[in-house]
């Protein structure tokens, strides 16, 4: 019989098996304990004065694998935070930002008292001491010393605004999804073997998430070997005791030890059984830095969650002492015993800060506080000075490294300078009567932008690359799917196969890390809920990156193909109406587009528009069929290039019009112009009739010229018609007229059968016949309300 379990050919290593296991000095060890005890310190007063915010239990027990990390491990430049060659840290467990800031503000300080020549210039690429007055604080507050130490609000989990950081993280599992997406950009731009290590700091909790298996097969799949995760495995949660197996005991949640996760999806594993043991921690590292197999490695410190500060466990995972209680001061007792300057006290019951309520009051106490550890750090000089070297020298390493580019023609600025310019290539103009499909024709628009940034977008799909087209991405570079080492030139990701979770955030790491684009397709009816997420923290990144660079946004793609009626024979699981519900305008302006062009002929022109506009994300939604592309002379419709404003007039009345039709969708508006048009026009109805081709675009084109587009009088009379729902109609349709005339999938009050689009969309009554009866019926009552009706049309 066949064994269950093959051989893998990745290490597992128990650090405390593995050699020498003193790799500190007993000064280097002893700086150290002393730097931690400081950093516990700082995650104590930063949960007391916010008051009572935050996770102290998950930052206290990472932080020694992190402050190993900045101060050993990481080749980066800390008075350059932008420097694109080195390596990265990644806190995909952002309820850790407690911990973020603590250590970032310390390692501000060892550079301003031991070294501040490596301050970067720009206070905005600093985070000071005087920052932490914004932990979890809202930009508007007006607490005196917050405006006077012009102190930066800091979110309650990590975003870009803050240096050193790539993307936004603390939704469940996407941090680690789109850590890979860096580690992927990374390892794409240097090549594997030279390119920047990404340090992803998680803990157990946060590995249970499905989109984090994905996101881990992924990463051994692909072999992104500068990827190391560092599992701070405290086995706590806020309702979990043993989130995990241990041994033979059970685990609450899942019943794998986290080393097996990693060792099946081929990571390299290693083990620090006491993940608060510097030696072990820092041998682990330094392991992990010399493991040359091209595979992704973890490294499993055995942890306790909110270790020496008073509550531990899941007690501590966001909770902690009560305001200036004598578990708060016995917390600082390590920091304390060698100063003679004390944090601020109140008296048993006394509160001069009113219980929190009096905010002046709590940040003086605070800002003392702090200046307590200011005074503690600065009296250890050599503690300091021993650090800040250490920074000195991870500067060193980096410029030592030399990374260069590994394909320095590709460029994706060039993908944005090609779409300001809009010109359609000749291999992509559309002659009337070309039969094609909008998925085959974003797909070939791709593939152009991909050509001409020499390969600076990845495609990838859910199992669906044909179906969905995007194959068409990749055509010129080498087939088959990518791996770091095997195939680096292939733009072809498998993430995990049916995994839109996982590709999503994999991709918006991706194009979070500044060479690449990511562009993913799947159903539009899955890939726009499950990749909701991943959009949402994305377009947060790319808008919290301005706090710090004011620098275009970094796009990635998500297709919602096969959306609509249309594809029918799937059923209602499939063709499904509410996707765009999901993503039109609700995202901040600029920051999302999404496109649902109707011909394919506007795919390329709209598709350039959106790049040129460079939003966070860019959601196409495209149909599965076949169409033909019309003659829009010949039947009197605007040319496909006006699509790029948005919101368009397809066909403009002669005269006075006899009312206002607003389409949306592929499939009900083929059925409009090749079936209800010409019997409208048979009829002498005389309409103005309008295009969604993208709420978005429209709403980027100044004021006056979107009320010349559409007019406010318009909307006031209009009736839509829409393969989506109608809520995504409801500011192009403002009167209960219009409203109540109306057309769209649901209109009959249920979901919709399977069987031919055809089928479906009669049943939905948005057949070119249910659309004639119903714009008649429309007309009738608009002549009503005018005051101007007639006799009933012949052929209603």
């Amino acid at each position: 019989m066949k064994e269950p379990f093959v051989k893998r050919s990745t290490l597992f290593v128990d650090i405390t098996q593995d050699g020498a296991l003193q790799p500190l000095t007993r000064a280097e060890l002893a700086g150290f304990d002393t730097f931690d005890a400081l950093y516990r310190s700082l995650c104590a007063i930063l949960y007391n004065y916010v008051p009572m915010s935050g996770h102290p239990g998950g930052s206290i027990s990472s932080g020694r694998i992190v402050s190993a990390l900045l101060f050993d491990a990481m080749d980066y430049d800390v008075s350059q935070p932008d420097r694109r060659d080195a390596d990265l840290i990644s806190y995909a467990a952002g309820h850790k930002a407690m911990g973020l800031y603590a250590m970032w503000a310390l390692r501000n300080e060892i550079a301003r008292i031991g070294s501040p020549e490596l301050l970067p210039s720009n206070e905005a690429y600093q985070l000071r001491l005087e920052d932490l007055l914004g932990f979890r604080r809202n930009p508007t507050i007006d607490t005196p010393l917050f405006r006077q130490f012009r102190s930066k609000a800091l979110d309650g989990h990590p975003t870009p605004a803050t240096p050193f950081i790539k993307i936004a993280t603390g939704a469940s599992g996407v941090g680690v999804a789109s850590s890979m997406g860096l580690g992927l950009g990374a390892i794409d731009a240097y090549g594997s073997g030279k390119a920047p290590k990404v340090h992803v700091i998680e803990g157990e909790g946060g590995m249970t998430p499905g989109r984090v298996a994905e996101s881990i097969a992924f990463a051994g799949t692909v072999s992104l070997g500068n990827v190391v995760l560092h599992l701070d495995w405290n086995q706590a949660s806020i309702d979990s005791e043993r989130v995990t197996r241990e041994g033979d005991l059970r685990g609450d949640y899942v019943q794998w030890e986290p080393a097996e996760l990693f060792h099946i999806n081929d990571w390299n594993v290693i083990l620090v059984p006491d993940g608060k043991d510097f030696q072990q921690i820092v041998a682990a590292q330094r392991k992990a830095l010399a493991i040359d197999n091209g595979q992704p490695t973890a490294i499993i410190y055995r942890t306790v969650k909110g270790w020496q500060y008073g509550i531990e466990g899941r007690a501590s995972h966001g909770a902690g002492h009560k305001l200036c209680t004598g578990g708060f001061y016995d917390a600082l007792e390590p920091m304390m015993s060698d100063v003679e300057l004390k944090v601020p006290s109140c008296e048993p019951g006394l509160m001069r800060c009113a219980g929190g309520k009096d905010t002046a009051t709590v940040e003086s106490c605070f800002w003392q506080s702090l200046s307590v550890l200011r005074e503690v750090l600065e009296a250890n000089r050599g503690v300091v000075e021993t650090l800040a070297s250490r920074l000195r020298k991870a500067i060193e390493r980096l410029d030592s490294r030399k990374r260069e580019l590994r394909a320095p023609e590709r460029a994706i600025d060039a993908i944005y300078d090609a779409a300001r310019e809009g010109v359609v290539p000749e291999e992509l103009m559309l002659a009337a009567g070309t039969s094609t499909t909008l998925r085959a024709e974003l797909g070939r628009a791709i593939g152009h932008y991909n050509k001409v940034s020499k390969g600076s977008i990845f495609i990838s799909a859910a199992d669906l690359l044909g179906s969905t087209s995007v194959n068409e991405g990749a055509k010129g570079f080498p087939g088959g799917f990518y791996n770091a080492h095997s195939n680096a030139d292939s733009r072809t990701l498998a993430v995990g196969g049916i995994c839109e979770d996982a590709i999503s955030g994999v991709l918006s790491g991706l194009a979070a890390f500044g060479t690449h684009m990511g562009v993913a397709s799947s159903y539009g009816a899955f890939i726009a809920p499950l990749g909701h997420i991943a959009m949402r923290l994305h377009a947060i990144g790319n808008q919290a990156r301005e706090a710090i660079a004011h620098e275009p946004f970094k796009p990635m793609v998500l297709i919602c193909a096969h959306a609509g009626l249309k594809t029918g024979e799937d059923g209602p699981t499939h063709a499904d109406p509410q996707p765009l519900q999901l993503l039109q305008e609700n995202f901040p302006p600029g920051t999302m587009i999404t496109l649902t062009p109707w011909d394919p002929a506007e795919i390329f022109p709209l598709v350039s528009a959106a790049l040129a506009k460079r939003p966070a994300v860019i959601a196409p939604f495209v149909t599965r069929p076949n169409e033909r592309v019309p003659d829009r002379a010949a039947l009197g419709l605007a040319p496909a290039d006006d699509a790029t404003r948005g919101v368009y007039c397809l066909r403009k009345a002669k005269g006075v019009a006899d009312g206002t039709i607003v389409l949306q969708e592929s499939g009900v508006a083929y059925a409009f112009v090749e079936d209800a048009l010409p019997r409208l026009i048979r009829d002498g109805i005389n309409l103005d009739v309008y295009y969604v081709a993208s709420a978005e675009l429209f709403d980027l084109l100044p004021e006056a010229e979107r009320r010349r587009i559409f007019p406010e009088a318009s909307a006031q009379e209009a009736m839509g018609i829409t393969g989506f729902t109608m809520a995504t109609m409801y500011r192009w349709i403002r009167s209960d007229l219009g409203r109540s005339m109306s057309l769209h999938p649901y209109q009959r009050g249920h979901f919709l059968g399977s069987g031919q689009g055809a089928h479906v969309i009669a049943e939905a009554g948005l057949d070119g016949e249910g659309q004639y009866r119903s714009i008649v019926k429309y007309v009738e009552a608009l002549r009503v309300a005018r005051g101007t009706s007639k006799p009933e049309l012949a052929h209603a």
